[in-house]
């Protein structure tokens, strides 16, 4: 992996992904920040087997090329979350689909 950007990433990616990673706070999820990908987790919740424990998902940030190449959040298996600048939104998305409570009073809305 090389250490600085390459070209083949969007030099924003990793600034957005750590928007998203502080939003998810909120809802008591545990994350992992890595340099393309933002892991993410809900330990209060278990798991569907032994080899997911915890209801989990690998968000990544590229260009969308069916949206004229804006950023956008996607999951593990490729579906588009919401554009990377409406971040408040992808982390309900991401929340609600980790079984995460979304309430309005924990959203600090």
């Amino acid at each position: 992996m090389a250490d600085t950007f390459d070209g083949t990433e969007h030099p924003d990616a990793y600034g957005r992904l750590g928007a998203l990673m502080a939003r998810l706070q909120i809802y008591e999820l545990k994350t992992v920040l890595q340099r393309r990908s933002l892991i993410v987790l809900n330990p209060n919740l278990p798991g569907c087997c032994e080899g997911a424990p915890q209801p989990a998902d690998t968000i990544t940030c590229k260009r969308r090329e069916d949206d004229g190449g804006r950023l956008w959040f996607f999951t593990s298996w490729g579906e588009p979350i919401a554009e990377a600048d409406r971040v408040v939104d992808a982390a309900l998305s991401v929340a609600t689909t980790l079984g995460a409570p979304t309430d309005e009073g924990r959203a600090g809305e």
